[in-house]
């Protein structure tokens, strides 16, 4: 039993740490995007959003592309799979960053920018955990995609 919740940890941590990596990539691009061209907080958070959700099912579309599903059979698995750990991320990342005295008008050379970033990444990955270990456990989220990388999918569908 102890060796199960640990495998489930284990997966929950690794499937986060997937959805931080997507995440990271599009915050950080759409706030680089925003404050390089000087648009308002709000649309720079808009940006940041949608380039967060791009980049996360970007990074599990890939793969199971690779593993032989088709196109859109990929991204009704890859949607089903982390739009909530996506959604989790984002809305905790990004009023993380809102609450931090001057993140958002920081600028990309100040010091204040990148310490909240990072802050703020790690608190949407304490948030998002639970998410995707609760998914997890009901055979969702990350879950989904996992049987097509072992090769137990049925690569036919869609």
């Amino acid at each position: 039993m102890n060796k199960e919740k640990n495998n489930l940890n284990s997966m929950a941590a690794n499937a986060t740490l997937h959805c931080l990596t997507g995440c990271a990539l599009g915050e950080i691009a759409g706030l680089m995007i925003g404050t390089a061209i000087g648009l308002a907080n709000g649309t720079t958070i808009i940006l940041a959003v949608v380039l967060s959700f791009f980049f996360g099912y970007l990074l599990s579309t890939l793969p199971l592309l690779k593993a032989g599903l088709s196109f859109f059979a990929a991204l009704s698995v890859v949607f089903a799979a982390d739009t909530l750990s996506i959604a989790t991320m984002e809305v905790v990342d990004n009023l993380t960053m809102a609450v931090i005295p001057g993140a958002m008008n920081a600028g990309l050379v100040n010091p204040v920018f990148w310490l909240s970033m990072m802050v703020a990444l790690a608190v949407a990955f304490v948030a998002a955990f639970p998410v995707n270990r609760s998914l997890l456990a009901k055979g969702k989220g990350h879950a989904l995609v996992h049987k097509y990388h072992s090769g137990h999918g049925d690569h036919t569908h869609g």
